[in-house]
């Protein structure tokens, strides 16, 4: 009991690092799986329907992307650009960094959902003088979100565990906070533990949110 009690008025003394933590790794979160997720569109795009060209140099970044570790994006993204003077801080590469990873595993997402749909479909929507633009949005992607779904859902808990990455080039996320503050109170276990359990919070709000969204755009029976 004293333990708990110990432990409970040490996360009361941490409180403010905490939240910090917390709201930065939010942020980059989503920051990052929204610019992922639209890049990722436009990367599935050209894989699609770019010109075989595009299609090439599209086919090559996202290969690249795909077989490099996140932790050498997040220090490429921070050391490289500085190199030739664009000096992005911490948080603003480390978003980069993790927004371009998720790219290239939306696209391929997305590129297999909208080559599962029947090409007849954009043959009929083009013969009653659809746009290429009202196609994709009103008859190609409905049916592609709802396929992507489940799996995006997963890429989008995948980039909340990735930010634990950096804390390697300094933006105090949830789990550099935690490691200054077991620094303090030598309180390892405890405090990986809850951080743990945060980084589940997150996740799990994710996760109600696909569910809520794959709610909302199934078909009605």
């Amino acid at each position: 009991m004293n333990d708990l009690m110990l432990f409970l008025n040490e996360i009361w003394i941490a409180r403010l690092p905490l939240l910090k933590g917390l709201g930065v790794t939010m942020s980059i979160s989503l920051l990052a799986i929204l610019a992922g997720s639209l890049l990722g569109v436009g990367v599935a795009l050209g894989l699609v329907y770019g010109h075989r060209v595009l299609r090439a140099l599209i086919r090559v970044y996202v290969d690249i992307v795909r077989g490099t570790p996140v932790l050498v994006l997040v220090l490429a993204s921070y050391y490289i650009f500085s190199t030739v003077g664009l000096d992005l801080g911490p948080f603003q590469a480390g978003v980069l960094a993790l927004a371009v990873f998720c790219s290239s595993h939306i696209g391929e997402i997305v590129r297999g959902a909208l080559q599962a749909i029947p090409v007849g479909q954009s043959e009929a929507a083009k013969a009653i003088g659809l746009t290429f633009g009202q196609t994709f949005t009103s008859v190609l992607w409905p049916q592609a979100l709802r396929q992507i779904l489940p799996t995006w859902v997963n890429t989008a808990a995948e980039m909340v565990k990735a930010s634990t990455l950096l804390s390697v080039i300094g933006v105090a996320e949830l789990l550099l906070r935690t490691q200054e503050i077991i620094s303090r109170n030598f309180m390892s276990l405890e405090f990986y533990f809850f951080a743990g359990f945060l980084y589940f919070l997150i996740n799990f709000g994710i996760e109600r949110l696909g569910k809520f969204v794959e709610r909302k755009t199934a078909v009605p029976s």
